[in-house]
């Protein structure tokens, strides 16, 4: 499945982890399975709503795991080690007005996560792939 992420658009954030839930549901993948990966893909999709003006989403189902790309063409991650710690964020003023940007998008990501690489150059953008695994 191949999902296109809008940048800055709130209203719509979510739509693609929504979608990549209901297929994982309906193929019979156990609710803490689905949950996971819900939580880990919304987490990528706000980042780069937030952070990138926008990208795509691609999620791959096999029989025993899910993997999810998500990939923009933002300013990419200057420092991932510090943006990996909770609490640390770059977010703008108005996506904090909203409730967004707290500093725990890339820290939920690797908690929901069994694999997590993050692939990101300065100026380039940022690919974020996780694998979650079928078995709890």
């Amino acid at each position: 499945m191949t999902f296109s992420i809008d940048g800055s658009d709130f209203i719509h954030a979510g739509e693609a982890s929504s979608g990549a839930k209901k297929a994982l549901t309906k193929l019979g993948v156990k609710a803490p399975v689905v949950k996971r990966a819900a939580i880990a893909m919304y987490e990528a999709e706000l980042n780069t709503v937030i952070h990138a003006g926008g990208g795509s989403a691609e999620v791959d189902i096999y029989p025993d795991h899910v993997l999810i790309r998500v990939t923009d063409h933002g300013p990419g991650i200057p420092d991932v080690r510090l943006a990996m710690q909770e609490g640390w964020s770059t977010a703008p003023e108005a996506a904090r007005e909203m409730g967004f940007g707290a500093g725990m998008g890339l820290p939920n990501i690797k908690k929901q996560s069994d694999e997590l690489l993050i692939e990101t150059e300065p100026g380039r953008g940022t690919t974020v792939t996780i694998r979650i695994n079928f078995t709890v």
